[in-house]
């Protein structure tokens, strides 16, 4: 069996005609591919940090005994920066704005989003200082109401006797009815 050669075709370029050219080349431009998503990937990690890093500020004015936030990159198929539990921060679609998010029980809602770095900045600082609030609220016990002293509790009755008396009551009154109609038949 002769081998299959390469046939030119009209812009004199060759075109493979056996398997394991075409499987190369279509590895090659699966790389590319691979190596372009890796690429974006990294620049919007790399975004990521240069807000991490302008937020330095603000985390580093929060008091130790607070342990609300904890600040980091994670690097999944989308990067996001955790700012707390609920709250990140993620690129948008186009790669470049930077959009501020809070998942709640209802869905995920856009607090910000901007191409600015100090516009989301300041949308962070804000966020921060309301859980900071909130978290103060919680903690804030309200005064415990002492109770009035009663001098005696009155003793609990028993439910026995109502329920007796309550039985031999309708059991008299269904003998009497019984009795009426007997006599009434008469």
């Amino acid at each position: 069996m002769a081998e299959a050669q390469n046939i030119e075709d009209g812009a004199g370029e060759a075109r493979p005609t056996r398997l394991r050219d075409a499987l190369r080349k279509a590895r090659i431009e699966a790389a590319d591919r691979t190596g372009v998503v890796v690429d974006l990937r990294d620049a919007e990690v790399a975004r990521l940090e240069i807000l991490s890093e302008a937020l330095d500020p603000l985390f580093s004015q929060i008091p130790d005994s607070v342990d609300l936030f904890d600040r980091g990159i994670s690097q999944g198929e989308t990067p996001r920066l955790w700012i707390d539990v609920v709250a990140h921060v993620l690129m948008g679609r186009d790669k470049r704005a930077y959009r501020f998010v809070q998942d709640t029980r209802f869905g995920r809602i856009v607090i910000a989003e901007s191409h600015d770095v100090p516009v989301i900045v300041d949308a962070v600082t804000d966020y921060v200082a309301r859980r900071m609030v909130e978290r103060e609220h919680a903690l804030v016990a309200s005064p415990m109401v002492a109770p009035v002293a009663v001098a005696a509790e009155k003793p609990r009755r028993s439910r026995f006797w109502p329920f007796a008396l309550g039985f031999v009551l309708g059991a008299l009154a269904l003998f009497c009815l019984a009795l009426i109609a007997s006599l009434s038949s008469f």
